[in-house]
């Protein structure tokens, strides 16, 4: 196999330790389809390789260049151990977003992570209702004016990530033509519009193919600026 790229590293290393596809997935808190597209090359990085690389057990810096040592030592292991989430909490990722303007995102899941945050579990059961599973609910910064006033510029939205479909009208986290956003997805006559809550913005309808579906962003359970 060509080990010259991310993706054939993680498969190799992925199917030496016969781990499955979606095993891997699950504990990285992507799509599936998201870690075939990884390691068939369809995309070339992930925000969540920090994730996979845990997973299976190997330096980020070597699933990334091919380069340097690739297990992570035991020493390594001990100082992951030291920052584990404090009982009582959740451990969440807050990603940089855009809700009203692209942030050029292409084939990846999640613009940058900026800041890790711990949530009492009582607050997330308060927001969502339920405790999630590990990787399931993602956290990202809103940008930009265009869902005013449901949405301000800074707020922190709850994205979940196993509804990557449309699942009737809702806001959600997409991807449109390279650019992610959070918007408003409604079923027309005509098909799908992505409608802002702002009407300076108007709505528009893309073709079918330039939709991608991320997750549901949860907007009654957003946090404002931490």
């Amino acid at each position: 196999m060509n080990m010259d790229t991310i993706g054939s590293r993680i498969r190799a290393e992925r199917e030496a330790q016969e781990i499955s596809r979606n095993e891997l997935a699950k504990a990285a808190g992507i799509a599936a389809t998201t870690l075939s597209n990884l390691e068939l090359g369809l995309s070339k990085s992930s925000t969540a390789l920090h994730k996979i690389a845990r997973r299976l057990g190997v330096h980020v810096d070597w699933l990334e260049t091919g380069k340097g040592k690739k297990r992570v030592t035991a020493d390594a292991v001990a100082s992951v151990a030291e920052i584990e989430t404090r009982p009582g909490y959740v451990r969440f990722d807050v990603f940089e977003g855009g809700a009203g303007m692209g942030i050029g995102v292409v084939n990846d899941d999640y613009p940058e992570v900026v800041q890790t945050i711990e949530v009492a579990e009582w607050e997330v059961r308060r927001k969502l209702g339920y405790l999630p599973r590990p990787g399931r609910i993602q956290l990202i910064t809103g940008r930009g004016p265009s869902m005013r006033p449901k949405l301000e510029d800074g707020d922190i939205i709850w994205i979940d990530t196993s509804v990557d479909y449309f699942d009737g009208d809702d806001y959600y986290l997409i991807n449109v033509g390279g650019e992610t956003q959070i918007k408003m997805l409604q079923k027309r006559g005509d098909g799908l519009w992505v409608v802002s809550v702002n009407t300076d913005f108007p709505a528009y309808r893309p073709d079918a193919d330039e939709v991608t579906i991320l997750g549901k962003a949860l907007i009654h359970a957003g946090l404002r600026k931490f």
